[in-house]
């Protein structure tokens, strides 16, 4: 099976991952080909890391030998399955789905998006074969979470909806048929996991050490701002604004100012060395 994965970023690069070590042939493209020249060192790395833990049967560098990195579209046609991970943003990815039938790629062949928030009809109405949309929702990282949420929409076909099945439990994946709507089932839950934290540190209730503590402390593997900081304070703003619109503007989801002036002033997480907490080079 041939899978193509568009975008290099955090998430391209997990799903490249997860398919390396299922024995899948990968084509990664980015327009940038600086960003899949880090994108193939931070693969790498990642196959290490998983074949010292046992989590690759081979090599990592017979594994690393599927991948390849291209610029154009073009060289997607032929794959059975690719995979949208973009920009959170509605227009972009329409643009993309655009493109990729442009190219004459086979009806047949599964255009599914990573979206955590946006509809997947909506998504595939820019398609002349809206059939073969599906969502399909890794979670960060990729390679290592077992969840994906499969996003059916009302044009998903029932043999695009299979073949996604079998496509991720060939990853050795656990698949849960979710809705089309604004944020599925986990990230609609999880926008009260983040947006009541942050109302608490504006509020003076709590500081943001404390508030993660706490719900360590109550079970959750990470708190809410150790969690932000590790998604990318300007990824999880940008979920909570697009499931905030869907819902046509319902207080519930409004997206916090504290977040944005973080976002404004370049403190994404993780990524930039420092958001709610500072980081050295190595995390």
């Amino acid at each position: 099976m041939r899978v193509g994965i568009c975008g290099a970023g955090t998430m391209g690069r997990g799903i490249a991952v997860a398919c390396l070590q299922a024995g899948l042939q990968v084509l990664l493209y980015d327009i940038r080909s600086e960003v899949l020249q880090k994108a193939s060192q931070a693969i790498a790395q990642l196959l290490r890391t998983v074949h010292e833990r046992g989590k690759l049967a081979e090599s990592p560098e017979n594994a690393l030998q599927r991948l390849r990195t291209v610029t154009t579209l073009a060289e997607l046609i032929g794959c059975d399955l690719i995979v949208e991970a973009i920009v959170e943003n509605r227009s972009a990815k329409q643009e993309l789905f655009r493109a990729l039938e442009s190219l004459g790629i086979s009806p047949q062949t599964i255009i599914a998006s990573n979206t955590s928030s946006i509809s997947i009809a909506a998504l595939a109405s820019v398609l002349h074969h809206p059939e073969r949309c599906i969502g399909l929702h890794f979670f960060n990282p990729a390679h290592v979470m077992r969840l994906v949420e499969v996003v059916r929409s009302a044009r998903t076909s029932e043999q695009t909806l299979q073949r996604a099945l079998d496509f991720v439990q060939r990853l050795g994946k656990t698949p849960v048929v979710v809705r089309d709507i604004p944020g599925f089932i986990v990230n609609r839950v999880a926008r009260n996991y983040y947006n009541e934290a942050l109302r608490i540190v504006v509020e003076g209730v709590a500081e943001v050490a404390q508030v993660d503590r706490l719900l360590r402390g109550a079970g959750f593997p990470m708190g809410p701002f150790e969690l932000m900081d590790l998604i990318g304070l300007d990824v999880n703003l940008e979920v909570t604004r697009s499931i905030y619109e869907q819902h046509f503007y319902e207080p519930r989801f409004a997206p916090s100012v504290l977040q944005q002036q973080y976002v404004d002033a370049g403190l994404l997480g993780r990524k930039t060395g420092r958001g709610f907490y500072p980081y050295d080079s190595n995390g």
